[in-house]
């Protein structure tokens, strides 16, 4: 009955996510925008990493497209909940793990499909990586997006507003983003920082993620990053089905 049950809300979100194509679009627009503008600025530079500037750059912005994405999917259970869908949910006998399970997902589904079309506009621009280390970089996507879309349901669950939920997200994902070298190796900075962005946990998947890309799959930067990855996902997802449950969603 769960995988049933999955199916059934992942079919009716993913849906709803096709009717409207231009935020499909739209979606990729700032990690394209960075890459168009962002990527020649670092072409030929040392940026002290295995691989070309797009190599670095490429991983970095798929994480970047997952962490800002799914870090702000709570909105739709805010807005499901002044319309009284939460509520019509409640009564109903599915799974509380399958309604958090099928939001995820499709989630996930959205943004490998953009992770995707940017990878598609690297290679245009320039990127040459592995098959096997692209691949691999669209499993940490969706990893990282069922991590954060499940404790921003779970956070969404127990607000009543946008005007909270929106700059409480923004006040976690900013310094995530900056303390976990997505843009460029935190090896260029001071050493202080560098060892402040390793409390980050996002900063061991662009680390296996960037090593994926040049063809590096026996590394530490793997291990540490596949390990994270598995664990916030488990760890993210337990903590959303338990608030789906007690607050009775």
């Amino acid at each position: 009955m769960l995988l049933h049950d999955t199916a059934l809300v992942y079919g009716r979100y993913l849906r709803q996510s096709l009717r409207s194509r231009f935020a499909l679009l739209f979606g990729v627009l700032t990690p394209l925008l960075y890459l168009l503008f962002f990527g020649p600025l670092l072409t030929g530079l040392p940026l002290g990493g295995q691989g070309s500037s797009w190599q670095l750059l490429v991983p970095g912005l798929l994480l970047q497209l997952a962490l800002f994405g799914a870090s702000f999917a709570g909105f739709t259970i805010i807005i499901e909940k002044g319309q009284g869908v939460v509520e019509r949910m409640r009564v109903t006998p599915v799974s509380r793990l399958a309604l958090l399970l099928g939001r995820v997902l499709r989630d996930a589904t959205l943004f490998v499909f953009q992770a995707v079309l940017l990878v598609l506009a690297a290679l245009v621009m320039g990127l040459r990586a592995p098959l096997a280390g692209v691949l691999i970089g669209f499993a940490f996507v969706a990893l990282l997006t069922v991590s954060l879309a499940a404790l921003s349901y779970a956070l969404a669950m127990r607000m009543d507003t946008p005007q909270t939920f929106g700059p409480t997200i923004n006040a976690l994902t900013m310094p995530s983003m900056l303390l976990s070298g997505l843009m460029l190796p935190m090896t260029l900075g001071p050493a202080w920082l560098d060892v402040l962005s390793r409390l980050m946990p996002f900063r061991h998947l662009v680390d296996a993620m960037r090593d994926a890309y040049v063809g590096a799959y026996a590394t530490a930067h793997m291990l540490y990053g596949t390990v994270v990855a598995v664990g916030l996902a488990v760890l993210a997802v337990t903590v959303g089905t338990r608030v789906f449950r007690t607050a009775g969603a």
